[in-house]
């Protein structure tokens, strides 16, 4: 059998992996999957052929050390998918520039240096609006993500300027369709369309992960949002073995909330051919990468 790591976390148990149903898939293929902690010690990743980087949903405070680790198994000779190159590019949300410049559309953003409570209201100001998100550029399942409002935010004064100290972070205006209508999730295996989900948030919520109680429905995708997540792929710098476009109706128009292409959740859960279909992605990407 050959040897593939599904780079994973020590997961606390409100965290939900699905990874585990790639296991059938790759042994019937002849691969034995080991699911391996990305934090766990001494290591050596050239008793495997190949690693793959999964839920490591843990790395957003401690970004260096995990980008040290990626960079640790690509030094080691070992394919690394994705690959660190383009762990580096996605790990702060500021690709989402570059992605804009390529013609992508994303949700207006303001982008912050340093967090400054006093200059609140100008970002009401600036999108006309009575309610917006902050969150840090590095970031996952919603950390440190807050929904402000002008009639409340000054009670978060305190949690504000101890919670965002010392980031990178972008601004957005709310975006209604997120309660009203959910945000949807397309799902890519080595560049070829897989599933969709759509994910609305619990009553009185924006987050829209299941740790937070969101709820996940799988969907047929309509063909403009078809067309958004493939201008979204053709933004990537380089191929990849998987990607996971999120996007919201702004507007009238599907706008990227994110590319993700590290670690995100692949909900192989909610489409019973999503496993198989990622292992024959596989199988064909590495006999060509």
């Amino acid at each position: 059998m050959r040897k593939i790591v599904i780079l994973t976390m020590n997961a606390p148990d409100d965290f939900v992996i699905y990874d585990k149903l790639l296991d059938e898939p790759f042994s019937k293929s002849g691969w034995q999957t080991f699911h391996i902690p990305w934090t766990q010690e001494n290591v050596n990743w050239a008793d495997y052929e190949v690693v793959v980087i999964r839920s490591t949903w843990d790395y957003q405070e401690r970004a260096d050390e995990f980008m040290q680790v990626l960079k640790n198994i690509e030094q080691s000779g070992v394919p690394l998918y994705n690959s660190y190159a383009i762990a580096k590019w996605n790990i702060n949300k500021n690709y989402l520039r570059e992605v804009e410049g390529k013609g992508a559309e994303i949700i207006p953003t303001i982008w912050l240096e340093k967090f400054q409570f006093e200059k609140i209201p100008e970002y009401f100001e600036k999108f006309q609006t009575n309610q917006i998100i902050i969150k840090p550029t590095i970031s996952a399942n919603s950390d440190n993500t807050f929904w402000l409002k002008k009639d409340n935010y000054l009670t978060y004064k305190d949690l504000l300027n101890e919670s965002l100290k010392n980031r990178q972070l972008m601004v957005q205006p709310f975006v209604p369709a997120i309660i009203e209508d959910g945000e949807y999730s397309l799902f890519y295996f080595a560049g070829e369309y897989s599933h969709c989900i759509l994910k609305t948030p619990k009553q009185g919520d924006f987050r829209v992960q299941e740790e937070h109680g969101g709820i996940l429905q799988s969907i047929q995708p309509c063909k403009e949002l078809l067309t958004a997540g493939q201008k979204a792929l053709q933004t990537i710098p380089e191929e990849v073995l998987y990607a996971r476009v999120d996007l919201v109706d702004f507007q009238g128009t599907y706008k990227i909330m994110e590319i993700e292409l590290i670690e995100p959740s692949l909900y192989f859960n909610l489409d019973e051919s999503a496993p198989q279909r990622f292992v024959d992605a596989f199988l064909s990407w590495v006999q060509t990468h």
